[in-house]
């Protein structure tokens, strides 16, 4: 008896050792060599076991480097800039979307079809729409009088045409989860606000975003991580240009590796970006739960009241 009691706890354990296994190769595994790279001395011409190990030089080589200051501070800026953007504009259009309208399933799939397309394909298109002589916006403002933008040759307009392409990309993702966590909120709720004569800006305020709080939360971190690591389109746009007005860490741990041949200080790089991120992630997770436990206690008693 006590046989068959040990084999069914062991069942579980036993379904759940393939994908154990792996998760451990195939996350933990490249994880923990990007770790032990980024204590070497390596170039590509050498296998990792021939790279000098030299403790932490790659860490304090990369905060006495003013590149890589700057590289950092211009990833913080972009990233908070993208995602406060793009979270105004796709909560904004799931709020103003989310009513029965004529041809609304239409505009709701062209509303998301930026997201449907490659990185290098809208890093190229934008591009060309920022050329100075033949690109729309200055050809456009030429027609109007006015003088053409320098959209990539100038390092603060670089930066507003690198942030104006990834909003243009990822604010349908935005919208998209915004809208489906609108949808999903108890009528109850708004219906009992609406008797008691609430306008439509404090369904919105006092019930709406309180009520989509956790998911809004979740889809901030992911766009979040995502603005850290974006490299295509800012690669085929500016190259990180002019100067560094425009190079986030991504495309600096590329440049490093490719161009530079410092495979160590790049791996010293990605764990700095890794480092950063897990501590926005267990940021976002803790505040969420708080967010959650709320949204549920709001739940509770707009139910209670519905019955």
């Amino acid at each position: 008896m006590s046989v068959a009691i040990k084999a069914n706890r062991l069942t579980p354990y036993l379904f759940l050792a393939p994908a154990g296994i792996i998760l451990i190769f195939a996350l933990l595994y490249p994880i923990g060599y990007m770790v032990y790279a980024s204590f070497l001395d390596w170039s590509p011409s050498q296998r990792i076991g021939q790279a000098e190990f030299i403790g932490l030089r790659n860490y304090i080589n990369l905060m006495s480097d003013e590149a890589f200051r700057e590289s950092f501070w211009v990833t913080i800026r972009f990233a908070a800039v993208v995602v406060t953007l793009e979270m105004a504009l796709g909560v904004g259009l799931a709020l103003l979307l989310d009513r029965n309208i004529p041809g609304m399933a239409v505009l709701r799939t062209v509303f998301i079809l930026p997201m449907m397309i490659a990185p290098i394909v809208v890093g190229l298109m934008w591009r060309y729409m920022y050329h100075p002589t033949v690109g729309i916006f200055n050809r456009t403002l030429k027609d109007m009088g006015l003088e053409g933008i320098p959209w990539l040759s100038d390092s603060t307009w670089s930066f507003i045409a690198v942030v104006i392409a990834d909003v243009w990309q990822w604010t349908p993702f935005i919208f998209i989860l915004a809208l489906a966590a609108m949808q999903s909120l108890p009528r109850s709720a708004l219906e009992a606000a609406e008797i008691d004569g609430a306008s439509e800006w404090q369904k919105i305020i006092l019930i709406k975003l309180p009520l989509m709080m956790p998911v809004l939360i979740v889809t901030l971190l992911l766009r979040l991580i995502d603005a850290f690591k974006v490299l295509e389109v800012i690669l085929v746009l500016t190259n990180g240009g002019p100067g560094l007005s425009t190079e986030i860490l991504a495309l600096r741990i590329f440049r490093t590796a490719q161009e530079f041949q410092e495979l160590g200080e790049a791996a010293a790089m990605s764990n700095v970006l890794l480092m950063l991120l897990m501590a926005i992630t267990i940021g976002m997770f803790a505040y969420n739960r708080v967010q959650e436990a709320r949204a549920a206690r709001q739940r509770a008693i707009a139910e209670k009241g519905d019955d």
